[in-house]
């Protein structure tokens, strides 16, 4: 059966890997973004999808709009039986998605029809949830809104962040693919229509997501700070003699039943920066100033002499 299979991120590697070592399955074509500039020398760089399809020999394409006419030709002239979207960061349009002869399918990082959207692992993470999944599911022209295929569902561990997560369910999404894909070609996959009631959205991850508000909770600030982490990290302020120094907290823990006023440095040790939030505290294990490199909390202090009592704000002063 052949694939043409679209993906940018990381996310969708593992997929397009296991797809493409499949007995039952031709991987024809794959679809990417194309190169964008990246780092400080602005040169262009390739997707990651991009590097692991040439490793794998596939034809690559990378077109600027899915609705190119030389695009839907070559698209066309494959023929494929599937397509598979994972990641990929283009929404596919009515003659895209009905081209194949056994349709569409996306894996999707949430349990649909929670966390739709752009950010499901970040979002999951965040707002506390004890659970996240994948979901394959047959696409239509709606955002994440397409008959459910497959779930398999994880737990989101206390030392997960959200790197750890993503590949985990990355994985996860590259072992349930397959299994969707020959159920549908068999004519036994089950399309569970999604309850829209129940439905939420994974909002992009912005700028204010980032912002560290210390009077929320200790346990909203330490879900805020691993959903961030490795990037684009959950940052606060640090109040100096001339202005106010921007901090990104990378890795942390927190402690119940202690109390100060939220935001204030109650306590420093072998532990790291403990900072009071509202039934408890943080504790800052990892930081990193703004354009200095990472350091634990150990480092930051000898190079920062810090008090108890003193504050990291959410707004400089």
């Amino acid at each position: 059966m052949k694939i043409v299979y679209y993906g940018t991120s990381d996310f969708a590697c593992p997929a397009l890997g296991r797809l493409a070592r499949h007995p039952s399955f031709e991987v024809v074509g794959v679809v990417t973004q194309p190169d964008r500039p990246k780092g400080r020398s602005g040169k262009p760089a390739p997707p990651p999808v991009k590097l692991v399809a040439l490793d794998l020999h596939c034809k690559v394409f990378q077109p600027e709009s899915l609705k190119s006419p030389t695009f839907l030709s070559q698209l066309k002239y494959m023929r494929p039986d599937f397509q598979v979207v994972a990641s990929y960061g283009k929404i596919l349009h009515r003659e895209v998605l009905e081209l194949p002869r056994h349709g569409s399918f996306n894996i999707h990082a949430s349990l649909l029809p929670k966390y739709r959207g752009a950010a499901p692992i970040q979002r999951a993470i965040m707002d506390g949830c004890d659970e996240t999944g994948i979901t394959i599911m047959k696409m239509d022209e709606g955002l994440d809104t397409g008959d459910i295929v497959l779930q398999q569902s994880t737990h989101i561990r206390d030392t997960d962040n959200v790197q750890t997560l993503h590949d985990r369910m990355a994985e996860l999404g590259a072992e349930l693919i397959g299994n969707g894909l020959i159920l549908a070609a068999n004519e036994q996959a089950r399309f569970t229509p999604q309850d829209n009631k129940e439905a939420s959205y994974a909002q992009k991850i912005t700028r204010d997501d980032e912002l560290i508000l210390w009077d929320t909770s200790k346990r909203r600030v330490w879900n805020q700070i691993r959903a961030l982490y490795p990037g684009p990290g959950a940052y606060t302020y640090l109040p100096v003699d001339k202005g106010a120094k921007l901090v990104k907290i990378l890795t942390a823990d927190f402690e119940r039943f202690v109390t100060g006023e939220p935001g204030a440095i109650i306590k420093i040790d072998k532990q790291g920066i403990h900072v009071a939030s509202p039934k408890g505290a943080v504790i800052i294990q990892e930081l990193q100033v703004e354009g200095k490199k990472k350091m634990t909390a150990a480092e930051f202090i000898r190079g920062h002499p810090l008090k108890v009592g003193q504050k990291f704000v959410s707004k400089p002063e």
